[in-house]
């Protein structure tokens, strides 16, 4: 059975885990760097900080007792609109719906704060993810996201109605 856990910021040694994972396995799924969050960047109150963006809702799976995915929905500029960010699936736990149940838990925190809209940015070359994201109720948009580090590419936005 998988259980949905939402973190405070107390929780920063299961997000940091969860994260530093993320960006050793799947470094192109992200705009952040692993390398960023190692070093001097990895402080418990840049964790902390992280977890505490205001108005965020931050989520880790626990399958088995253990964590294996995390996402969170932060507020944007327009009301109507959350987005999705930070979501990642460990392989092994890939194809057993902990993907759609992160996506739905943010979908529901998103429409109980009276958004219309839950917005993602997914890098161009990541299919798996685009796949999820499809299955899960979003479309790919007109709207262009960041640049990326090649200087010529830029994120893909998808949106989906609440």
């Amino acid at each position: 059975m998988i259980e949905i856990r939402v973190l405070t910021a107390d929780d920063w040694p299961v997000w940091r885990e969860l994260r530093l994972a993320a960006l050793a396995e799947a470094p192109a799924a992200f705009g952040s760097r692993l390398a960023d969050w190692q070093g001097d960047g990895d402080r418990e109150q840049r964790w902390r900080d992280r977890l505490g963006i205001p108005g965020s809702h931050n989520l880790v799976a626990v399958l088995d007792r253990r964590p294996v995915g995390m996402s969170s929905g932060v507020p944007t500029a327009d009301p109507l609109t959350m987005e999705l960010i930070s979501m990642w699936v460990h392989p092994e736990a890939r194809g057993r719906k902990v993907g759609h149940l992160l996506v739905d838990t943010v979908a529901r925190w998103a429409r109980e704060s009276g958004a219309d809209w839950l917005r993602l940015t997914v890098m161009p070359d990541n299919a798996p993810a685009k796949a999820l994201y499809r299955r899960a109720g979003f479309r790919m948009t007109d709207q262009t996201g960041d640049l990326l580090a090649d200087g010529v590419r830029r994120e893909q936005v998808m949106l989906r109605p609440l």
